[in-house]
């Protein structure tokens, strides 16, 4: 192929990574940016997703559209419940102290890896597509289904744009985040705020999980690059940010797309740092996000 096929490739397959990891980094973000909680296990909560979309697809069985529409509605559902009787259990009986959460939830991160080794097996396994049409382009064909991936994105995270700024709990979580004690002293019930929070986030992070594991398969030690690239998409766009989150995915799939395809993807992961790198240094509080009063 030429240059031009071989840009277009990059792009969309940069737009897919960019989907996932939009989803995936805003669950991260609305939790850190409303609780002040790293949680270090929400890479284990993305794997916990597809392995529970794994299961849940084999156990439905019949056409693959079938099974796959049961694991995108339950699988993030079960995740949500997980995370919601960690923060119930644990986070909330640390007062959520950042210190205290984050060894909690590294603690959090192996329970959860060592119960999908114990139960799911050190194997990969796919969840097939639930539907293989391919999408002829000006160059090659290009599957529907990916297509479909950065669809679904944009319109979960259209939604949650509309979640947060259109009605009551979206308030009541940006009550929250701007300041703990004084949503207190107004009577909101900041503790199930949190929890909500918490188990929202890691439904966000079950959901781009389902996602994308007809694409990339299912596997117990999937949740190290999600939670790593998550980080790094805060860090870029800002804490709590929508629009950020958004554009500093954008900005890392497609460099990372369309580097690793002329380049490497060593020179990639290299470009990615020094970005990191800039925006400590020049905006600390990343592209979007608001400076610490």
């Amino acid at each position: 192929m030429a240059f031009g096929p071989h840009l277009l490739l990059a792009v969309l397959e940069g737009l897919v990574s960019s989907a996932v990891l939009a989803l995936t980094a805003l669950g991260l973000s609305l939790v850190f940016g409303v609780m002040r909680v790293v949680n270090i296990a929400h890479g284990e909560l993305f794997m916990l997703g597809a392995v529970l979309a794994w299961a849940i697809a084999n156990a439905v069985g019949g056409p693959p559209a079938l099974g796959f529409a049961a694991a995108l509605v339950l699988a993030p559902l079960a995740v949500g419940a997980v995370a919601l009787v960690a923060e119930r259990l644990v986070l909330r009986r640390l007062g959520y102290e950042p210190q205290a959460t984050i060894v909690a939830t590294i603690g959090l991160l192996y329970i959860i890896q060592q119960l999908a080794l114990t139960f799911y097996g050190p194997d990969a396994h796919p969840v097939p597509p639930p539907f293989n049409t391919r999408i002829a382009l000006p160059w090659f064909g290009y599957s529907g289904y990916k297509l479909a991936v950065i669809a679904a994105s944009a319109l979960i995270l259209v939604a949650t744009w509309l979640l947060l700024t259109r009605t009551k709990v979206g308030l009541l979580m940006r009550a929250t985040q701007y300041d703990r004690e004084t949503a207190q002293a107004f009577a909101i019930p900041v503790d199930r705020v949190y929890a909500g929070t918490f188990a929202f986030g890691a439904m966000l992070a079950a959901v781009a999980a389902v996602l994308i594991v007809p694409i990339s398969q299912a596997h117990y030690l999937m949740g190290q690059d999600p939670l790593l690239l998550s980080f790094v998409v805060v860090i870029i766009g800002g804490l709590g940010s929508l629009r950020g989150t958004v554009v500093a995915a954008l900005l890392i799939g497609l460099s990372d797309g369309i580097v690793s395809m002329f380049f490497s993807p060593t020179l990639a992961k290299i470009i990615v740092t020094l970005i990191v790198a800039m925006v400590l240094v020049f905006r600390p509080q990343g592209l979007f996000g608001t400076a610490a009063r």
